[in-house]
């Protein structure tokens, strides 16, 4: 996976930065959690402070063209963001049965 950040601006009314970038890759479409744990990383943010907000791919091409809301902190973040938004992307406990 190989990020570049294309657009970088800071909205301090909702104490975040707002991210767009590109991302090339091989294979499968990545998932959420591991472009959230890869941002996060590239970022030097945790990653409850990161609100990955929409991931658009073309088709036949191996690029995705997303945003990411980055917050000051875990509050600000739980203040912020819709309730959906923040439990998109973590995985789901499995079930012992199934």
């Amino acid at each position: 996976m190989e990020f570049e950040i294309t657009n970088d601006k800071r909205n301090e009314l909702l104490m975040r930065r707002e991210v767009d970038y590109t991302l090339r890759f091989t294979g499968p479409t990545p998932s959420r959690v591991q472009i959230g744990a890869k941002l996060a990383a590239i970022l030097n943010v945790k990653e409850n402070q990161i609100a990955l907000d929409s991931l658009r791919t073309r088709y036949g091409r191996m690029e995705l063209k997303g945003k990411v809301r980055v917050y000051d902190s875990d509050e600000a973040r739980q203040k912020t963001e819709r309730s959906y938004l923040t439990a998109r992307g973590i995985p789901k406990p499995k079930e012992e049965g199934a």
